[in-house]
């Protein structure tokens, strides 16, 4: 399926307000209920676009273009599209807020058990989640700067209806910096530091994942111990808010025979220390997740602290002088742990612990799930170093794991890949038993979305075009995947997910009717980055670049040689001609970096229209 961001991303947004904007009044809630990460997932499906994609703002109505204003038909006339975002905002945040004002990040119905008739408890389904805080990171910063941008409008406004709005903004704004601080508090809170020992379940894990070589373990210690010093520093010297005592943790980070991973828990540490805000309520809530990484919810945080973290939010000034205080400290967590996982993968000189599929965790889980997850994480640090140095295997692991997944080879009957993508992996929540109840699990089935994004985000890499078409390919099938899951009848009509397709009828499996907002949030973040990643200019090859100078070049002197012999000056229709191609060549010297296909194809038009020339005056002569 072709990749076509705006017209999809519109379809997308006709879909959501078909199913959740009914008879004037907005319908929360999905497949899997309502709650604080659900509920913005669903509203994050409108305001992403609307702040991420300049084509698609709303926050000026005035300026919203056709085919946007129509998608969104169902909320009225361009003037009352804002409105009525304000409104779900202002929603949002008071079903998310306790009587006290502080801030709910409850998993609730996310929360499985895997017993029937023992489920969740109701403390239990009020635990919160780095899902919950990833998100309402996304979702504050989107709209806070939707808030500005409508606040402009509104202030510039004489109608009574502007003047309620122009009053109301500011109050809705201030709820959602309150929301941000309280997510961004429980982000830090939930970033772990492990240092298992080696001889301990955990370190033969770590040991066992890494060591490919099969060397001596005190080789492996030592070479580990050498690429992982200065992380090993920097996060001793540098992590301190949020971070309780070595002495009560019984972490040291600076003991080369223990060893060592870092990154985010499933929800607030058990061992995590209190952080002071200004805001009330905020940063003294009692954690409850073991002190151990998990990999998916690492992957979350890293993705909205990119959001947090972007140049766009540092330079429109949406933050505190607080929430840039907690802000860089997030970004130094999230430095550290990508470096941390992208070294990891990538380590010792033969196989890398990446190619041996699939990824075993310090708890001694595997799946090709947490090997996709560890491929998006090296992907991430190469974008964001700008570096291709071991693109290549890692597009190569990419590629295994889609065919393993069945995202480029055929499904079998009953086929055990299918678990991936419904009801996806599951995440045991160490620690969830401590407020009383059975162990919790958490499902991910996001795995085609992640391999899309992060096949689209490394496409912006000034890579070879060969490495760039075999990431559209595997981009193209995960989005034909996709297609295919997207919804045809019944509730939440194009959206997603309808996975029953993959378990064949006789499977017997059964998938609640309506929309998935964990899934089709995620693959409108697809088309956001999809959309980005076009905007990006082409790959200019040395190659076709030397092409194309070769062709100006010869085009340059033979145009020279034409205007030799031109007759009747400036007038003359041969010299009009002349100037016609001089300008052709102007501006394929102008793109010649950018575009050198372009130039090329400028240089080899030109060159045939003065050999036309050419071969005229030469049959004049005879």
């Amino acid at each position: 399926m072709r990749i076509r961001p705006r017209r999809q991303l519109l379809d997308l947004w006709r879909a959501v307000l078909a199913h959740s904007y009914r008879d004037g009044e907005w319908v929360w809630g999905g497949r899997d209920g309502s709650n604080s990460i659900s509920d913005a997932e669903q509203l994050l499906c409108l305001l992403y676009p609307a702040t991420e994609i300049e084509a698609f703002n709303l926050d000026q109505p005035d300026n919203i273009a056709s085919d946007t204003q129509k998608s969104l038909g169902l909320f009225g006339e361009e003037t009352r599209i804002g409105r009525r975002l304000v409104e779900l905002v202002d929603e949002y945040l008071d079903r998310y807020t306790d009587p006290d004002g502080r801030p709910v990040f409850a998993a609730d119905t996310y929360m499985h058990s895997d017993i029937d008739d023992d489920p969740p408890t109701d403390a239990q389904r009020g635990l919160e989640v780095v899902d919950s805080f990833s998100m309402s990171l996304s979702l504050c910063l989107a709209s806070l700067r939707f808030l500005r941008g409508f606040q402009r409008f509104v202030d510039g406004e004489v109608r009574l209806e502007a003047k309620h709005l122009s009053e109301k903004i500011p109050v809705v704004a201030g709820k959602v910096s309150t929301r941000l601080t309280a997510a961004m508090v429980g982000l830090l809170r939930s970033f772990v530091i492990h240092t298992p020992a080696v001889k301990s379940p955990d370190g033969r894990e770590i040991l066992r994942t890494i060591n490919q070589n099969r060397d001596r373990e005190a080789i492996v210690l030592e070479q580990l111990a050498a690429v992982l010093d200065s992380l090993r520093v920097r996060t001793a010297s540098e992590v301190r808010l949020a971070q309780a005592a070595p002495e009560v943790t019984g972490t040291d980070i600076f003991d080369d025979k223990l060893l060592f991973e870092c990154g985010w828990a499933w929800g607030i540490a058990d061992t995590a220390a209190a952080i002071e805000v200004a805001s009330p309520f905020v940063g003294t809530a009692p954690g409850y997740a073991t002190t151990r990484p998990y990999l998916y919810f690492t992957a979350v945080a890293l993705d909205g602290i990119i959001d947090l973290s972007s140049q766009r939010i540092r330079e429109s000034d949406l933050l505190t002088g607080e929430q840039r205080r907690l802000a860089d400290a997030l970004q130094l967590r999230s430095e550290l742990a990508r470096s941390y996982w992208s070294t990891v993968a990538r380590f010792g000189s033969g196989r890398w612990p990446l190619e041996d599929i699939p990824w075993r965790t310090s708890d001694g889980e595997e799946s090709d799930y947490f090997s996709l997850v560890v491929t998006a994480i090296v992907i991430q640090d190469l974008v964001y170093r700008d570096s291709t140095d071991d693109l290549p295997r890692t597009i190569a692991v990419a590629d295994q794991l889609a065919r393993r997944a069945r995202i480029t080879s055929r499904v079998t009957s009953s086929d055990p890949a299918a678990s991936l993508h419904y009801p996806g992996v599951r995440l045991r929540l160490e620690g969830s038993q401590a407020v009383g109840g059975p162990l919790m699990y958490w499902h991910v089935p996001d795995f085609v979305t992640m391999m899309l994004k992060r096949c689209l985000q490394a496409a912006r890499l000034r890579t070879s075009v060969e490495l760039r078409d075999q990431l559209m390919i595997l981009a193209e099938a995960a989005m034909d995947h996709l297609e295919r899951c997207q919804i045809k009848q019944g509730q939440g009509v194009g959206l997603w997910d309808a996975p029953a397709w993959m378990f064949g009828e006789e499977a017997g499996v059964s998938v609640p009717p309506g929309p998935s907002w964990f899934v089709t949030e995620r693959v409108m973040e697809c088309l956001v980055v999809a959309h980005g990643t076009f905007r990006k200019s082409s790959l200019a090859p040395d190659s076709m670049i030397t092409r194309a100078v070769d062709l100006l070049s010869e085009a340059d002197h033979l145009l020279n040689q034409e205007e030799l012999e031109v007759e009747g000056g400036d007038l003359s229709p041969r010299q009009a001609t002349i100037n016609r191609i001089r300008h052709s060549l102007d501006r394929a010297r102008t793109i010649l970096r950018e575009r050198p296909g372009t130039a090329y194809s400028l240089a080899t038009v030109a060159l045939t229209q003065l050999d036309e020339l050419a071969y005229a005056r030469h049959d004049a002569a005879r």
